[in-house]
């Protein structure tokens, strides 16, 4: 890690800066955040991840949320979670920063006792896919999300921890 990256809990706080990075991508992609649908949970990620047994962190470089990272229970009893909104900075793609906030993911898992990770990806993120892989994921089944503002289609992906 770069002696100027700092991951660190998400804040309620924080929503200004998440929402904004957050904006920025689906921007690139034509979209824009919906705070009053499926994007709410960055209005306040302490409850939305760490009051449901998850957890929520941010990747900053010099004092700026850069990065994002989460994970939500899905089955804890079978101990299966699920990864949200692993999220970049275009200036930090292809850095180590998503292996980073990555690692940080699967090692919370770890020790956190699950044993399986299942998140969905919009189809258009294919950088984002071919990391995924790389990293040991496996693509599996397609939805299509409806959701307020947004339209989009998800590919599944799955990881035995």
């Amino acid at each position: 890690m770069q002696d100027n990256w700092n991951i660190r809990p998400g804040r309620k706080e924080d929503a200004e800066d998440l929402t904004l990075l957050v904006d920025a991508v689906y921007r690139e992609y034509g979209d824009e955040v919906d705070l009053e649908g499926y994007d709410r949970d960055l209005l306040d990620v302490e409850d939305a991840y760490r009051d449901r047994g998850g957890e929520f962190v941010v990747l900053e470089v010099e004092g700026v949320v850069v990065g994002a990272h989460g994970t939500q229970p899905i089955d804890p009893d079978a101990g299966i979670l699920t990864f949200r909104r692993l999220y970049l900075a275009r200036k930090m793609r292809g850095t180590e920063a998503g292996k980073l906030l990555m690692d940080w993911a699967v090692d919370w898992s770890k020790a956190h006792g699950y044993r399986r990770v299942e998140f969905w990806s919009d189809t258009r993120f294919e950088r984002a896919h071919r990391f995924f892989e790389r990293f040991g994921f496996v693509r599996g089944s397609l939805r299509v999300v409806e959701e307020g503002k947004l339209k989009f289609s998800e590919h599944h992906y799955a990881m035995d921890l």
